[in-house]
């Protein structure tokens, strides 16, 4: 724990259930180190606590119990501290409809501050890293899906952020965009040296991206924490993918 990036040191998180009947524990005693550099996949049915591991991480609610760090840090106490650094990549990919693709991945660097001049530059340079050189000035609606996913991730990774927090950023996407879009994002976040966790229901998906999987059952525990190495076999990924499928089926 003491060298993890992200750590859960038997957290639990529970919720007062809506009619008042006591509580709802969504996250269940659970210990969890993320080192520096790591991709981790939280996968596992919905409902069964990803999200609320992910909200805690970004520090947006705090556990009942057991003690979370990020970089040493309680995200939730310290929350003005993390300004920056943590970006978030969503579901949907949340662009402004009235401004520019380039003037979308500005908005975190107006909130930090950034010189114009600045910015427009780091904003340029992933719109063109991301392969949008040339659609710097079209408005979200001029762009097809796996577009604007794009423009969002190149928001993210503009601000420099240290700590990447993705929610199933892939799952509006068609297959063949989606998979080349995560081959991309793997790349990226392994060539800046991010430590990212994200949320998915995809078996096919974390195998593809991941650097370890963790597979969550019902309220969160993990059931399964397993590494994919870079080289695996097919017969090594068909292999993780049967136990991650037999889990998942109890």
């Amino acid at each position: 724990m003491s060298d993890a990036e992200i750590s859960f040191d038997h957290v639990t998180k529970e919720f007062p259930k809506p009619d008042g009947g006591g509580l709802f524990r969504a996250v269940d005693d659970v210990s969890l180190a993320i080192a520096p550099g790591e991709l981790i996949a939280l996968l596992g049915k919905t409902g069964c606590g990803k999200s609320t591991m992910f909200n805690m991480i970004a520090g947006l609610t705090e556990p009942s119990a057991g003690v979370l760090r990020v970089a040493g840090r309680d995200p939730f106490g310290d929350f003005n501290w993390f300004r920056g650094k943590i970006a978030i990549v969503f579901q949907n990919d949340r662009l402004l409809p009235w401004r520019t693709a380039i003037e979308n991945v500005e908005i975190g660097l107006e909130m930090l501050g950034v010189p114009t001049a600045e910015r427009r530059q780091r904003a340029q340079a992933w719109l063109t890293r991301l392969g949008l050189a040339g659609h710097e000035r079209d408005y979200p609606h001029a762009l097809s899906g796996g577009m604007r996913q794009r423009v969002s991730i190149a928001r993210a990774f503009a601000t420099d952020a240290k700590f990447l927090l993705c929610d199933e950023p892939f799952s509006a996407l068609d297959e063949i965009t989606g998979q080349r879009l995560r081959e991309e994002f793997g790349t990226l976040v392994r060539e800046n040296g991010k430590t990212a966790v994200f949320i998915t229901h995809s078996i096919n998906e974390a195998i593809q991206l991941a650097d370890r999987i963790v597979v969550l059952r019902r309220p969160a525990r993990i059931a399964m924490d397993a590494r994919v190495p870079r080289n695996a076999s097919p017969t090594e990924r068909d292999d993780l993918r049967s136990r991650v499928e037999a889990i998942l089926s109890e």
